[in-house]
């Protein structure tokens, strides 16, 4: 059997549906063999290897068994790099598969630079982030790297994996029945009762108890789980922002994310909670602010993660770290949590949800809070990175149906369009892209994509024709010496409307949130929408935290009467 064939058929039989790349002269004949299996997966050209990584990162993020981007040597391998980089930080299950040179052109061990056109050693430049990477010399090992690839990148913390082949590699023969086979780890069922039972026990006590719910709820698949034991203990919510989707927004639990951009109502929930409970969050800097002595620094913290390396930052002398898995650990739970009865601090916790919640109302976040009305109720929604990023996060209204993706510890912008590609064809539901003109612009080839295979997403522009969130930061640091992010000092943005209707697409136009609930009707139905939300480009993403300060305290700075009325409602 030819070896390409095998991995086309291996994938199939993984439940894999759709991969994602770009041709290239050393994955010809791989290409050739996903042509031949076109009845049972689907190969689609992206314009730009990067894109075909996010791709694969939506594929994986919207719940397919794990995403596959493939790219020939040289260029297009490091071209895969930035997406790479994106699941490894956000521990996204992704294959990802180079082609190399012809192992007789392989420079080897000799101080060559390169022997081979587009000869690059891929496997050395993503090592650093990849769960495994390797190179294929022996068309023998297939099975083996195979089968113990795409068990490393769905077992523990999930991450990317990549298999770099050899053009003569690809084409072998292979005699299937005496290729070596990777055989899995012996492994326990973990027995979590001790950790339940003490983290149940911690909260009997607590007065004040938050729940933060991180990333690691969603890439574990346990969403649902959670929410149950939520709901059965009574324990206010907090998120991290990749972990915001987990509730619904009108839950009655949650509070809002946490973080520099973060819900002030979580932010200062959580400093003057008593007990924090971390599911699956890195609670890095971002999160409680850089000087950690300003965080939450009376209350215990029960940090739970997979990965036991996330505990050598340390966030409290008062952290109690546990390694465990949620997928086990959440069941675990959910047998011997009994309903919790919090009744003052959840009063509590909704006079200060009411006080804060309207200090940071703006156009932008307006505009936001009507989209969300518009869209269907079981619609994935991916955002791109800056201002649009943070307002979605902040007032999109979703539901427990819903999905919302995000390029989080990578921050990579361009994400949003290709990541909606890949979540797409994962689900097969409605799509929603939430972008800005700067991130749009990143990948703004695969509208060609969309329109070539009639995908029915809809792409929301919100253009401020400005790099927003660095000219806030230059107004704030640089007195205000917009270079690079405004059109006087170097950055411009097309004719969007053009472009859009070059590419054949449906367009729309609107500058408030009424303009946006007029498009309600195109929002809802089975057809492509661009539609570009104006705005103008003095736009700001608050609050927003200043260095040095706690979390809590946020710019613009609240009246010092408003911040001692929360105070005593805490500890009243």
């Amino acid at each position: 059997m030819k070896l390409s064939d095998y991995i086309v058929e291996f994938l199939i039989a993984q439940g894999v549906t759709d991969i994602f790349g770009y041709p290239g002269g050393m994955v010809t004949h791989f290409m050739d063999s996903l042509d031949r299996y076109r009845d049972k997966i689907s190969a689609h050209v992206n314009y730009h290897e990067q894109a075909s990584a996010f791709c694969a990162c939506g594929y994986a993020q919207a719940g397919g068994p794990f995403g596959v981007a493939y790219a020939t040597s040289g260029p297009g391998a490091t071209n895969l790099i930035t997406g790479i980089a994106n699941a490894y930080f956000d521990s996204i299950p992704t294959l990802f598969i180079t082609g190399q040179v012809n192992t007789y052109e392989a420079r080897g061990k000799m101080p060559l630079r390169q022997k081979g056109f587009q000869e690059t050693d891929i496997v050395a430049i993503v090592t650093p982030v990849t769960k495994y990477a390797v190179r294929i010399d022996d068309p023998n090992q297939i099975r083996y790297v195979l089968e113990k690839a795409v068990y490393l990148c769905s077992s523990g913390r999930p991450g990317p994996v990549l298999l770099d082949v050899p053009m003569d590699i690809f084409r072998a023969d292979i005699d299937i029945p005496v290729i070596k086979k990777f055989c899995q780890p012996e492994s326990e069922k973990p027995d979590y009762t001790f950790i339940a039972e003490e983290m149940l026990g911690l909260l009997k006590n607590a007065k004040r108890p938050v729940i933060l719910a991180g990333g690691g709820i969603v890439t574990s698949g346990c969403a649902s789980e959670f929410r149950q034991i939520a709901h059965l203990l009574n324990v206010p919510v907090v998120t991290s922002m990749i972990g915001c989707g987990i509730l619904a927004t009108d839950d009655l639990l949650n509070y809002g994310f946490i973080g520099a951009y973060g819900n002030r109502s979580a932010n200062f929930i959580i400093c003057n909670s008593d007990l924090i409970i971390s599911l699956g969050s890195r609670l890095d800097c971002r999160q409680t602010g850089n000087d950690l002595t300003k965080f939450a620094p009376d209350t215990v913290i029960y940090r739970i993660d997979i990965d036991a390396n996330e505990f050598s930052n340390r966030i409290s002398n008062k952290e109690i770290q546990v390694t465990a898995d949620l997928r086990d650990l959440l069941p675990a739970i959910l047998k011997r949590t009994q309903l919790g009865v919090y009744p003052t601090w959840i009063t509590k916790c909704n006079r200060i949800k009411k006080l804060l919640g309207n200090l940071d109302q703006s156009k932008p976040t307006e505009m936001i809070a009507q989209l969300g009305s518009c869209l269907p109720n079981d619609a994935v929604i991916t955002t791109d990175v800056g201002q649009n990023q943070v307002w979605t996060a902040q007032c999109l209204m979703h539901s427990e149906q819903q999905m919302v993706l995000f390029s989080g510890g990578h921050g990579a912008m361009g994400y949003a369009l290709p990541a909606a590609i890949g979540a797409y064809f994962s689900q097969r539901r409605a799509t929603i892209c939430i972008v800005g003109d700067g991130g749009l612009q990143m990948n703004i080839q695969e509208l060609e994509f969309v329109a070539r295979e009639s995908i029915p997403l809809k792409i929301i522009l919100i253009n401020n024709n400005s790099l927003g969130m660095i000219r806030h930061f230059q107004e704030m640091y640089f007195d205000s010496n917009f270079m690079q992010t405004k059109a006087e000092k170097g950055y411009l943005t097309p004719n969007f409307e053009a472009i859009a209707k070059a590419y054949g697409l449906r367009y729309g136009h609107c500058e408030t949130a009424l303009g946006i609930e007029q498009y309600k009707p195109m929002l809802m139905d089975q057809q492509t929408l661009f539609l570009e939300v104006q705005l103008d480009d003095t736009t700001y993403v608050l609050p927003k935290l200043s260095m040095g300060k706690p979390i809590y305290d946020q710019d613009p700075l609240m009246s010092r009467n408003l911040l001692q009325t929360l105070i005593d409602i805490c500890y009243d």
